[in-house]
């Protein structure tokens, strides 16, 4: 393949992988939906630079490195479970602390954002995507598949604009759409299902995560 026929093949693959429910996806939905745009859109920014990290670890051959240390990447899926399980678990616990409410949605947010700031958002964001192992593992997966060690240096910088751009653009997105007032208005009924999905979500997921390291590390 040429490297038009691999940056499009690559673009494809990427965007199939970014609409798949998983915890970035989870944690744009949850806090965008909840908290509004701003929130959302630097959560959105931190993981696009996650994905981007990643793709340069990959590309480099740091990731692979990594993931043929079995001690060391069950150390990076311990700590990747158990970032995941707290955000699950602090998601489940705010919901079970918020009182319903009977009232209309007014264009007002009633619950108080514990993300605090726009670089605490970046960072959420950041880092759930770069503690996920299973991230870690698609990505050198996606690069030594599609990404021939002979490609140029233009075509492996084009490789990872594209990756980071799309990302952004997804996750921006997902974030503008999910915080527009129209939007906001039909899901502030549903709110606490969603975080109590998102929650559960991360539970599991992280949950799982952990158990594999343990399990790793014990063997």
């Amino acid at each position: 393949m040429n490297e038009v026929t691999i940056l499009l093949t690559l673009a494809t693959v990427h965007f199939l992988a970014l609409m798949s429910p998983g915890p970035d996806f989870a944690l744009v939905v949850q806090n965008a939906t909840r908290y509004g745009r701003q929130t959302g859109s630097y959560i959105a920014l931190g993981l696009s630079f996650g994905i981007l990290t990643h793709s340069i670890l990959s590309l480099t051959g740091v990731s692979y490195l990594v993931q043929q240390q079995p001690m060391l990447f069950a150390l990076l899926q311990l700590a990747g479970g158990s970032y995941l399980l707290y955000l699950g678990l602090s998601a489940l616990k705010g919901l079970l602390r918020s009182r319903p409410s009977s009232e209309t949605y007014d264009g007002k947010r009633e619950t108080q954002n514990p993300i605090q700031s726009k670089r605490h958002a970046f960072s959420r964001g950041f880092a759930t995507n770069i503690l996920n192992p299973k991230a870690l593992i698609f990505f050198v997966s996606l690069m030594s598949s599609l990404v021939p060690a002979t490609m140029s240096l233009t075509g492996k910088g084009i490789a990872l604009l594209i990756l980071f751009g799309l990302s952004l653009l997804w996750f921006s997105l997902l974030a503008w759409v999910l915080s527009a007032k129209t939007m906001q208005k039909r899901l502030y009924a549903i709110t606490p299902y969603i975080d109590g999905i998102c929650g559960v979500l991360f539970v599991l997921l992280g949950g799982s995560i952990f158990w594999q390291s343990l399990l790793a590390l014990t063997q």
